[in-house]
């Protein structure tokens, strides 16, 4: 049973957010990108209960980059997540070295790249109208302040889309509405698993420099930072195409 504050500040607003952007729909199969880590483990559990309420079809699906020791354990995980769950599991391999060598990208992009195809892949197969990714404020946030460290236009200000077209399957994020600490309150609130990605904690690449310590000084100045940068962007949305 859900205690009253994570209701009121978490699971009331993540409702709220899907019904004003038309996120999940009655009967229109879904897929969530599925790491195993926190985000999109919440993010399952999430779709798996608007997938009952909605009656649509969810499916879950692991990217495997091949680039990590853990890659085989964090599969492992992904599918017996889903399985508790009960949502139906799609595993997808990729060569992220292979597409780094054909269109001249960094490991990183590679990866990016890889890891979006194999999504629309498996929404074609299972004929799912909508991709669930688990990005949340503190993304929103992070992607803003990297583009002004990149030197942007105004276009870059709009940070992550909540919903944009992948070829003909619609990508959805339904999480963008709470930050990276509510959603560890949904985790432990619904004692849910999942496993960490020890590079998000390393400081070593630019995002993750935004992620450890630039957004942090910009919390303790104003603890609603991440919130004012996603209000700037949907205002700015409705000026910029």
């Amino acid at each position: 049973m859900q205690t009253l504050n994570f209701k009121a500040a978490v699971w009331q607003k993540l409702l709220a957010f899907d019904k004003k952007n038309c996120l999940f729909k009655t009967k229109a199969a879904a897929l969530v990108g599925l790491s195993g880590g926190a985000d999109s483990a919440a993010l399952l559990h999430f779709a798996a209960h608007m997938a009952r309420k909605k009656q649509f079809k969810l499916f879950a699906c692991h990217v495997n980059h091949g680039l990590r020791k853990q890659a085989g354990r964090d599969a492992a995980f992904a599918q017996n997540l889903a399985l508790k769950l009960g949502v139906p599991f799609i595993l997808k391999n990729v060569n992220v070295k292979e597409v780094a060598k054909k269109y001249k990208l960094s490991a990183e992009h590679a990866a990016r790249k890889a890891r979006y195809a194999a999504l629309e892949e498996a929404a074609k197969e299972n004929k799912c109208a909508k991709i669930a990714l688990a990005h949340h404020l503190d993304d929103h946030a992070e992607t803003i302040l990297l583009n002004l460290l990149r030197g942007t236009k105004a276009k870059g200000l709009l940070g992550i889309p909540v919903k944009r077209m992948l070829g003909k399957t619609e990508i959805i994020r339904p999480f963008l509405c709470i930050t990276r600490a509510q959603i560890l309150a949904y985790i432990k609130e619904n004692k849910l698993d999942y496993i960490d990605d020890e590079t998000n904690f390393e400081d070593i690449y630019t995002r993750n420099w935004v992620r450890l310590k630039l957004l942090p000084a910009l919390e303790s100045r104003q603890p609603q930072i991440r919130q004012h940068l996603f209000e700037i962007s949907a205002d700015l949305a409705k000026y910029i195409k």
